[in-house]
């Protein structure tokens, strides 16, 4: 996806007054999902600053290291009316940033926001620069726009949804008795490339009582006969967008009867939660929608996590889906919905999909089976 000229700068100027409304001077982002929104330059985190300036008054600016100027103008990025300010190794890029604000505020700041994810060492550069100066998140400001997604953006996360189905839609060639967890996310995150994505975000292969843990890390535990297996996959295709879609499998026998009639409990709720979705819903509502369910069979302590977590830039950002969250669905908001059952020292279940909030419900970017899949030995 590349985003269009206009609707970048559209970006930068509600997050400016976004930053306005809340009373921020400026906001600073550092490298991440949030500058590679604001901006669209995908850079990476270094010890060197490169930050994007919001201020309350006047425009923009970009600060790069001057070696990275180049790689700047070769970005989206390059083709916006940004200034840019290319700072030395000699030179001290807080100090300059601390004078660029003055300069445009007229005084020195009093408020500034940055990146949740900002590194500490930026983040007290930028508060000695400024003494006095409050520091806060600019998450309020960034979350707000990011958490709706435009149409282009949803066309992103459908093709990563459809992406990750494929891989999904293999399981049983990797996926058999006798072969270890390792072995079989080995296999996974190289379909996760083949079907489309540019870097692998996570495998979870939990099989047996690993699949109690819902973020198990790859062992060499064996598959056996029987066994439950969580599998939980995602990956970054080119435009930066994300997967994550988790089906439950068992491998070489069938379930006993009382995994069928839990198992169907979860399948329950996960529906229940998808079907809860639709604008004016607090996303509490929908995490409600699923724990109820689980809860009402007999199974509540089982479930340990939230229903889910928006999904975009990053796997996981605004909104999340779990009880105290007050937020108010709207159309274009993107979100998991992944309730789970687990079974210390027996075994797990989660069924998870990609969820886009629309003007009268929900459209799922998920395919596939949701019942247990059984796949042979």
């Amino acid at each position: 996806m590349s985003t269009s000229r206009a609707e970048t700068a559209d970006r930068l100027r509600r997050a400016r007054e976004v930053a306005d409304e809340l009373d921020l001077d400026a906001v600073v982002v550092t490298p991440g999902a949030d500058l590679r929104y604001l901006c669209g330059y995908a850079a990476h985190a270094l010890e060197r600053l490169t930050a994007l300036v919001l201020p309350r008054r006047g425009e923009p600016l970009l600060v790069v290291p001057r070696l990275e100027a180049p790689v700047v103008a070769a970005s989206p990025a390059g083709a916006l009316d940004l200034e840019l300010l290319a700072w030395d190794e000699t030179d001290d890029p807080f100090a300059l940033v601390a004078g660029e604000l003055r300069s445009r505020l007229g005084a020195a700041p009093t408020t500034l926001a940055v990146g949740a994810r900002t590194w500490a060492e930026h983040a007290l550069g930028l508060q000695r620069a400024v003494p006095g100066a409050r520091l806060e998140l600019a998450t309020p400001v960034v979350d707000r726009l990011r958490a709706v997604k435009s149409p282009a953006e949803v066309a992103e996360l459908a093709l990563a949804g459809a992406a990750i189905d494929r891989v999904h839609a293999r399981m049983a060639e990797w996926l058999r008795v006798g072969r270890t967890e390792a072995e079989v996310g080995a296999d996974i995150a190289a379909a996760i490339v083949a079907e489309g994505h540019v870097a692998v975000d996570f495998t979870i292969v939990g099989s047996g009582p690993n699949g109690a843990s819902p973020h198990h890390e790859l062992s060499d535990r064996v598959v056996g006969a029987g066994d439950l297996v969580v599998v939980d996959i995602g990956g970054e295709l080119p435009s930066g967008y994300r997967s994550d879609c988790t089906r439950t499998y068992v491998v070489g026998a069938p379930p006993d009867q009382e995994t069928v009639d839990w198992y169907a409990v979860l399948q329950e709720a996960q529906a229940a939660a998808c079907a809860a979705v639709r604008p004016g819903v607090t996303a509490e509502a929908v995490d409600a929608a699923a724990r109820d369910v689980i809860a009402d069979a007999g199974w509540g302590e089982a479930f340990v996590h939230r229903t889910g977590h928006g999904i975009g830039l990053d796997t996981h950002e605004a909104p999340y889906i779990v009880a105290g969250a007050s937020t108010v669905l709207q159309p274009g908001m993107a979100f998991s919905v992944e309730p789970g059952i687990y079974l210390p020292g027996r075994h797990g279940a989660r069924i998870e999909d990609i969820v886009v909030c629309t003007e009268d419900g929900a459209r799922l970017l998920n395919g596939g089976p949701r019942e247990l899949v059984e796949l042979p030995g």
